[in-house]
Parts: structure tokens; C-alpha cells; sequence
């Protein structure tokens, strides 16, 4: 079998022809000579990568190692690329016999001894592996999945996300509304949804750095209680609670929120934390809710959901790289197992296109700070975060993926404690 130009491989099964150029390490080019977006495969590991794990996984590969170069655009946020990629990449299906043709003539132009290259360090086990390893969403299990992401170094989180070190989605009351002004919003938008009082008791689940926590005790005078699995975020937050004079009002501890033992809370938070606890734990979870709220207390879930309400896995991609054992369906599921577990729901908002201009924000940071990021946590790392925030971005903008508040009460006896209307408005 003759080798095969990569170029021309690649080209012959592109429907409407490459929207980009790309130029190969065999000296094959494909696409226009005059796109303003430039990929460039430098080497034979590279064209490994994607020969072994063909769709984003392998792209992800061959891009985080350097092996793929993407000209035109920041490596802090390739949004550009990705979106031109998505809107005018269509394969077409080839038939089983050119298939194996195509993959034995690139196969001749790597060697065989080199289709199998250990892929990049920044990436985690497969799913099976963790599996053989410990029962997906024990306690370890968890933890050790919330260190892969969370731990990556605080400071690095300080570049990227900016002052508020809130790593959920903003909520922007203006369109030119700053990052840091959205940020504010979005733990204001909690704390009145939540009707929080002077002297009640607030309990934030997955609390990251502690924004919730603080802005609640700062700004309405609750004794709030925030838990983490990553035990980088919680020193991070009690140097924060202490700076800020809050330490008689706020705590943040180094824990998993099922092994909070304190009850009968007037409020509960959990923002961001859904995503990581999978949907055959809801019942379990939203129990737990129900069972450490006070009657008429409330809880606020904000997390990132999908358009429909199938169970489906976050991708190749965002589980080695990103969040693994993530697991995503619809807003209705979640409504649905809270209604089951007792609580009433009383509003759910989407958030998606706030998520979308948030993301936007933090690949803006990313880029202005990008030589102190790579020097921070490595080339390679830096290029997961653009890769996966601007991929993130495209999701929402596209409809692909959402986020959801949904607010809940511990109803007794028909008694709520809501108003007859909504007055968390501004």
C-alpha cells in the first residue's frame, strides 16, 4: 500500500471542502490559500492522535501536545476556529472499503510502531479505568475528580476568572456589563432568590472559592456555611473570609457535603455542583436537600443542563480533560427529582446566553494573562482551558447546552413562605 498525502486524505472526505488551510508534516497542503485560519500538522504523532481517536478526543490530543497548530487565533481562545470549523466541517460517510483504504495509506505514512503514542499528561484516566479503580460517585471517587479539575493552581483560577473567583456562570444585568459586575449579580440573584435574612443560616454545597458564602454574610447577614472537595479552594476561601473581616459569619470547610452534620438550614445554594454528582444520584441528592432545609426553607440549584432531557456524558473530550464522571441531561429531570424528594418548585430560569457571554469573558482574561498562565500551570494545561472555554461557548451560544436555576421550597402543611409574587427582581 502507497502512502497516502495527508492533505488529499483528509480533503476527499470533507463534503463542502476544507474552510481552512492545512498544511501537513509530509508537505500536503489542502483549503484555500487565502483563509485567515491556518492549521498546521507538524508531525507524525500528531496524525497518530487522530488516526487512534478520531472526533474531539484525538483533536484535543494532537492540539494540547502542539502537534496540531492552529494559526489565525490565540491559543488562549481559538473560538474563531472552532466556530468557522463547526459551521462548515461536514464529513461525508465514506464506504467501508475506502475507509480501510484511507486508514491503511495514512497508517503506511506514520509507521505502524508509532499509532499508539501515550497521550498528553494533562489528561485523566477513561472512564473504565476509574471504574476499576473505585465506584463512580463514592466519596474517593469524587474527590479525586474535583482535584483533577480544581486543583490546578489558585493562582492560575485568579488570572482566568478575575477578582470574584466565581467559577459559575454570571449573570449579566447589561449587555456591556463588566465581568466582575455579572459575578456580583449572579450571588445577589441566589441571595434574594433565597429571600435571605440577617441571622438565618445559609449552607453552600460545592462552594468553590468561597463567593457565595461571602457575599451572603457581607451583604445580608446570614451565618453562612460553604464545603468543598477541593482543599486548594478551601485554604484559598478562609484566607478570603479572613481578609474580608467575615470570619464570625463565615466558614468554608474541606468537605463533601454529604458529611455536613448540621440540619434544619434556613437556606441552601448549590451552584455548580449538580454536574459532578450524576443523574442516578439525584434522588439521593435532592433528599439530602430536603432533609437539611428547615420547613419553608429554600433551595437554589444552578447548574449547566442540556436542551433535552436525555441522560448523555459531557464527551471524550471534557471527560479526560475536564470534568470527569460529568454527566449532563434536562432542566425537567432536575425539576422532576426535586419534586419527588418533597420539594415544591416555585421558579426555574435559563441562563444559557449569560453562560456563553461569561465564558466569553474568562478567554479574554486568558489571553491578556496568558504568558503568567503557561508559566503558571504549562503550555499544555493553558491549552485545555481555551480549548474547552471556547468550545463551552459555542455550546451555549448553539443551544447545545444550558443553565438552569431552579428554585425549590420544603413546603409543610401547603405553607411555602413565598410572597404572592416574585421579588427578587431588581
Amino acid at each position: 500500500m502507497s502512502t497516502l498525502a495527508i492533505g488529499e486524505a483528509i480533503a476527499s472526505l470533507l463534503r463542502d471542502g476544507l474552510p481552512v488551510r492545512l498544511e501537513a508534516f509530509d508537505g500536503s497542503v489542502a483549503g484555500p490559500d487565502d483563509a485567515d485560519i491556518r492549521l498546521e500538522l507538524k508531525n507524525e504523532r500528531g496524525l497518530a492522535y487522530l488516526l487512534t481517536a478520531p472526533g474531539d478526543l484525538g483533536m484535543a490530543r494532537a492540539y494540547v501536545s502542539g502537534d496540531l497548530v492552529v494559526h489565525g487565533v490565540h491559543e488562549g481562545d481559538p473560538y474563531e476556529a472552532m466556530r468557522l470549523l463547526q459551521n462548515h466541517l461536514r464529513f461525508r460517510a465514506p464506504s467501508p472499503l475506502e475507509a480501510v483504504s484511507l486508514l491503511r495509506g495514512l497508517a503506511s505514512s506514520v509507521g505502524l510502531t508509532n499509532l499508539l503514542p501515550a497521550p498528553p499528561p494533562q489528561e485523566a484516566l477513561p472512564r473504565w479505568r476509574r471504574t476499576l479503580e473505585g465506584v463512580r460517585h463514592s466519596l474517593t471517587r469524587d474527590a479525586e475528580a474535583i482535584h483533577h479539575h480544581y486543583d490546578v493552581s489558585n493562582r492560575f483560577y485568579e488570572l482566568v476568572l478575575g477578582p470574584s473567583m466565581a467559577y459559575t456562570c454570571a449573570v449579566y444585568p447589561t449587555g456591556e456589563a463588566s465581568l466582575e459586575e455579572a459575578q456580583e449579580e449572579k450571588f445577589d440573584l441566589v441571595c434574594r432568590k433565597l429571600g435571605l435574612q440577617p441571622g438565618q443560616r445559609l449552607l453552600d454545597i460545592g462552594c468553590g472559592w468561597g463567593g457565595m458564602v461571602r457575599h451572603a454574610a457581607k451583604h445580608y447577614g446570614v451565618q453562612a456555611l460553604g464545603v468543598t472537595l477541593s482543599r486548594e479552594q478551601a485554604a484559598w476561601a478562609k484566607e478570603a473570609i479572613d481578609a474580608d473581616g467575615l470570619g464570625d459569619r463565615a466558614e468554608v470547610r474541606h468537605s463533601d457535603y454529604r458529611d455536613v452534620l448540621e440540619s434544619d438550614f434556613d437556606a441552601i445554594s448549590s451552584i455548580g455542583l449538580t454536574e459532578h454528582i450524576g443523574v442516578k444520584q439525584y434522588p439521593e441528592y435532592f433528599g439530602w436537600l430536603h432533609d437539611h432545609l428547615r420547613p419553608q426553607g429554600r433551595l437554589l440549584n444552578h447548574c449547566i443542563t442540556r436542551h433535552h432531557n436525555e441522560v448523555t456524558s459531557t464527551g471524550q473530550f471534557i471527560d479526560r480533560y475536564v470534568f470527569p464522571d460529568g454527566e449532563l441531561t434536562g432542566s425537567g429531570t432536575i425539576i422532576a427529582a426535586a419534586q419527588d424528594a418533597g420539594l415544591e418548585v416555585m421558579h426555574e430560569e435559563n441562563l444559557r446566553r449569560h453562560y456563553a457571554m461569561t465564558l466569553r469573558d474568562w478567554c479574554r482574561n486568558l489571553v491578556a494573562n496568558w504568558d503568567e498562565c503557561v508559566a503558571e500551570v504549562g503550555v499544555g494545561t493553558a491549552r485545555v482551558w481555551g480549548l474547552y472555554m471556547a468550545g463551552s461557548r459555542l455550546g451555549f451560544e448553539r443551544n447545545e447546552i444550558q443553565l438552569h436555576q431552579v428554585l425549590a421550597t420544603r413546603t409543610e402543611d401547603g405553607v411555602d413562605g413565598f410572597e404572592l409574587r416574585p421579588h427578587w427582581r431588581p
